[in-house]
């Protein structure tokens, strides 16, 4: 299945090179936590401060069994509060709501 979110950087170039430098060198444990969950492939592109994620998974991924091991999970939870440093919620996202995700609207 392909999902596809999209959310804000806080509008800053440096904080923007930053951000993008952290996703050069992603930590071992959070690759390992996305692909235990069943996260087959996962790309993040940027046009100035807005971001796009398309995720694909498989069979056994679904967002409920994500959630709970992110949240048991120190590493995880580590990289999100550092993240959250260069990231900010599109307008209409809940309180603390990162990733939006997005509905399809057209398809060839």
């Amino acid at each position: 299945m392909r999902y596809c979110f999209a959310l804000d950087l806080k509008n800053d170039a440096g904080l923007i090179a930053e951000y993008e430098a952290h996703h050069r060198a992603v930590w071992p444990e959070i690759l390992a936590s996305i692909q235990s969950a069943g996260i087959d492939a996962l790309e993040i592109y940027r046009v100035q401060n807005r971001l796009f994620m398309m995720m694909e998974t498989n069979d056994s991924f679904s967002f409920e069994k994500k959630n709970e091991a992110d949240q048991a999970n120190v590493k995880v939870q580590e990289w999100e509060t550092l993240m959250w440093k260069y990231q900010q919620a599109l307008p209409g996202a809940a309180p603390g709501q990162k990733w939006m995700l997005m509905n399809k609207i057209f398809q060839l």
